[in-house]
């Protein structure tokens, strides 16, 4: 069994998108479904998501744990 990132509010973190990597902050751990805009999010206690906010963009959205790594930036 993997070993789950523990990351909290304001770690920065980068992520890939389609258009290259993205540099952004954890604004919460989401372990209840929700929604950000018209997207659902399936995330559940046993399943957390991170919700990030691009330091570009300010464009919110959420991710898995594995798919965050930590930033220097």
């Amino acid at each position: 069994m993997a070993q789950e990132k523990t990351l909290h509010k304001g770690n920065k973190v980068v992520w890939d998108s389609s258009q290259g990597e993205v540099h952004g902050k954890v604004e919460k751990k989401l372990t209840a479904s929700t929604k950000i805009k018209t997207h659902k999010v399936a995330a559940s206690p046993e399943d957390p998501e991170y919700l990030v906010k691009s330091d570009k963009t300010g464009a919110e959205a959420a991710h898995k744990p594995e798919e965050l790594r930590q930033s220097s930036k």
